[in-house]
């Protein structure tokens, strides 16, 4: 197997930016051992010259990939209070529109806005299953495979979350009619589940995802877990026991209040009391725990999903992050809705938010790292890398509590000659990149050790882009 060999003028390492480093790449991964200081003989090295500066791509811990053709639907006021509830709503009515190759070009749209942005792969918490009126599609897994499809076609790597959706509330009252597309009994939902397994390589991950507890029972819970506990392994080795497990939580006061109602408790302190939460979870949202959930959850190794840009436009609400990270908690970063399709925004606004609340600067950052901007990026690295169920984000090696041999190779390179950047230096690159402008930075990016971004440009994008434009403009006109 040829090796494939990069010289890179700056790279951002396990312990931080280190200069002219040689990187080894063979069948899509890093080789062990293969970041090396060739400072002493860069230019005898035989190697791929990458000047700029070089990053891990960033996983997106949360996508719903539909919701990125209504971004800008929901922006006018109604006859009642707008809210998330309100929101809801109008979702609802686009995604009856949607369907497989709808949802594919969608998707295929929106994974070049994230290559290019900078996420290298995406987990998609899928639940848009069965058609408009409830019935299956011939192909069950039709809307699942049009998202793997939309990933093999554009290069970003992908953990699909296929989405447990019983019931409309905590009361256990029946989906509504616009839920109906989303619903599943705990037996077609391990069927969905084992048979995706089978798609595993290099760039998909399968994991499962629970809607929310409003929409899960308490008893198909623990349905849930002894049926994944007898599933066979997935095509690429790997066990049940390493699936990532995501779940939407404590998003809303109203789905709080509606829990300590009919449950008796707080939401995240009813999953900590009633599920295995441990480092393959992530908690998507988490936004209103309290005190002594906050401890509880970052014991656990579990990922605070965290959507700041979408929490936004939906008036959510804030996460602690300062309290979450000072009980050693991990966060990771998602588009979520795709209101935004930037890294750089939604770590940004996690920050600003922070700043907002306790009126003070750079909440994130600390005596042991005290670059904000560092401090954001290395978190969402490992946070996207544990909830995507893959050794990514690293240029070398993987997170302990996944499998570690071989990262993916997946980077990012920033563009070094552009006007934004000029005279940073590694002290305060990343700081820049995050909180000085909306520049476009990323010049190339690689996943799986190959370039789908060049100059700026994916390689596809221009097809892409026009049956995305089309489909979008005959769903709209459907309305």
């Amino acid at each position: 197997m040829k090796t494939q060999v990069l010289h890179a003028a700056n790279a951002w390492l396990p312990d931080g930016w280190a200069s002219d480093v040689r990187i080894e790449v063979e069948g899509g991964r890093w080789l062990a051992g293969a970041l090396l200081d060739v400072r002493a003989d860069a230019g005898a090295v035989e190697a791929e010259p990458i000047d700029g500066w070089v990053l891990p791509g960033m996983p997106n811990l949360h996508s719903h990939a539909f919701q990125r053709a209504m971004s800008g639907l929901a922006e006018r006021r109604g006859p009642a209070d707008d809210s998330f509830w309100t929101w809801r709503e109008v979702m609802y009515a686009f995604a009856s529109r949607v369907g497989p190759d709808d949802l594919r070009a969608i998707a295929s749209q929106l994974y070049v806005e994230m290559l290019k942005s900078g996420y290298t792969h995406v987990c998609e918490f899928h639940y848009l299953h069965l058609q408009p009126d409830g019935r299956p599609y011939a192909d069950p897994a039709a809307m699942a495979l049009a998202l793997v499809d939309a990933a093999q076609e554009t290069g970003i790597g992908l953990t699909l979350l296929p989405t447990l959706y019983m019931t409309g509330g905590f009361d256990g009252r029946p989906l509504a009619e616009r839920q109906r597309r989303f619903g599943h009994g705990v037996d077609g939902f391990l069927r969905l589940v084992e048979r995706l397994r089978m798609l595993e390589d290099a760039r998909v991950r399968v994991g499962v995802a629970l809607h929310s507890l409003r929409a899960v029972p308490a008893d198909a819970l623990r349905a849930v877990f002894d049926g994944l506990a007898a599933l066979p392994p997935a095509r690429s080795g790997l066990p049940v026991s390493m699936m990532p497990i995501h779940i939407h939580i404590a998003e809303q006061v109203g789905e709080v209040e509606d829990c300590l109602a009919v449950r008796g408790a707080r939401p995240v302190a009813w999953l900590l009391d009633h599920a295995p939460v441990d480092a393959r979870w992530c908690l998507v949202h988490a936004t209103h725990i309290d005190a002594d959930e906050t401890r509880r959850l970052a014991a656990t190794g579990a990922v605070a999903g965290l959507c700041p840009t979408t929490e936004a436009n939906l008036g959510d609400g804030l996460f602690p992050l300062r309290e979450y990270l000072d009980a050693g908690g991990i966060i990771g970063i998602g588009s979520d809705s795709h209101i935004s399709v930037s890294p750089v925004e939604d770590l940004r606004w996690l920050e600003y938010g922070q700043r907002l609340v306790t009126r003070q600067r750079n909440v994130a950052a600390d005596a042991t790292r005290p670059s904000t901007g560092e401090t954001l990026f290395a978190q969402a690295l490992l946070g996207g890398a544990r909830a995507s169920g893959l050794a990514i984000g690293r240029l070398q090696g993987g997170d302990a509590a996944l499998p570690s041999v071989g990262a993916r190779a997946d980077l990012v390179v920033l563009d070094d000659t552009s006007p934004l950047l000029a005279g940073r230096t590694s002290a305060n690159l990343l700081d820049t990149w995050i909180f000085a402008g909306n520049a476009p930075l990323v010049r190339d990016v690689m996943v799986n050790g190959e370039w789908v971004v060049r100059g700026f440009r994916h390689r596809d994008e221009a097809r892409i882009a026009a049956r995305y434009r089309a489909v979008v403009t005959r769903l709209m006109n459907s309305a």
